[in-house]
């Protein structure tokens, strides 16, 4: 796979420089400080009070930093441009040059992540509650706009019919997702069985056949692992399902796509809202299996909560045994 660059100006005069991927400036297996900005942050305390200036300005500014010239950059810092050379030297750069490079490569997450600091909620008042709220209430009525009643009759379809049902995901969010689909399936009676290890993904899809079903769990539908292993789930002719967003190579990849487009907060300390909708998703294609298996799906239910009121004291409307 290639990885792109990036060309920047990397001084006030206007040169420019490609600035490497952290694949192609640290390889695959990355290395011991290649996070600037962390190691800039743990360093700090231990600088000299004029080097500790210029990164008082880095850190104030990355991207500043980043464009800014040499005598630029320490007249902000009321230093002398030699104390931004030690300064640059100082992190393990060859240099002024060196220390851009890398500065840049270390902002390809973006600025939001130095910009707006968050503040807290104090006293009787949560400033972002409003917003946590809106945010979720907003991805469940996009997902219910957008998500093809067809798709997710087919997809029941592939699921009821099958002998074994495997749901992938990877990563945090696409993990508890995929276990999500698990508990929600499993109390129907039927066999299903998460999975979120890429190497494990890979070996399970290659055992997969026509009498089996396979959900594929990406809030991005671009990591590879995934849209692989649907690719090998499909050669050997098990039916895929893909919970994602439109577009993607991961939709592109299976029998059924059930899609949608959430936008994301820009605010970094939130988590991403989009979940609430992959759960929605998943919560419609529960009961649309279980109200397709009908009495059997009843049947096993009861066992489930027959069994738990065996050992402890609750209400029949109390959630199942979550």
């Amino acid at each position: 796979m290639k990885h792109k660059q990036a060309t920047i100006s990397i001084d006030g005069d206007g040169q420019t420089a490609s600035v490497p991927s952290s694949h192609e400036m640290y390889g695959n297996r990355g290395k011991v400080g290649a996070d600037l900005i962390s190691r800039l942050r743990e360093l700090q305390p231990d600088l000299k009070p004029a080097e500790g200036r210029v990164a008082e300005v880095v850190l104030r500014d990355p991207e500043f930093a980043v464009h800014a010239s040499n005598a630029t950059l320490a007249r902000r810092a009321h230093v002398s441009e030699p104390t931004v050379t030690r300064f640059c030297r100082s992190l393990g750069c060859d240099g002024v040059r060196d220390f851009k490079l890398r500065l840049a490569q270390s902002l390809v997450v973006g600025a939001i992540y130095f910009h707006d600091r968050p503040k807290n909620g104090t006293g009787t008042a949560i400033p972002f509650r409003n917003k946590v709220f809106d945010d979720a209430r907003n991805a469940i009525g996009l997902a219910e706009m957008q998500l093809d009643d067809k798709g997710i009759l087919a997809a029941v379809d592939f699921i009821v019919n099958a002998k074994r049902v495997l749901v992938f995901g990877v990563g945090g969010g696409s993990t508890t997702l995929a276990q999500e689909t698990q508990y929600r399936l499993f109390r129907y009676g039927i066999s299903v069985t998460s999975y979120c290890d890429t190497y494990l993904m890979r070996m399970v899809v290659s055992t997969l056949g026509p009498e089996d079903a396979a959900i594929f769990v990406s809030a991005t539908g671009r990591t590879v692992e995934m849209v692989d292993s649907a690719s090998i789930a499909r050669q050997y002719h098990a039916r895929t399902i893909a919970i994602t967003r439109s577009n993607t190579a991961l939709a592109n990849a299976v029998d059924v796509p059930l899609t949608m487009e959430i936008p994301e907060s820009a605010d970094v300390m939130k988590p991403t809202a989009s979940r609430f909708a992959f759960l929605v998703v998943m919560d419609l294609l529960a009961t649309a299996v279980g109200y397709r298996l009908g009495e059997t799906a009843q049947e096993t239910l009861r066992r489930v909560k027959f069994n738990l009121l065996n050992i402890r004291k609750g209400e029949v409307l109390e959630p199942l045994g979550d």
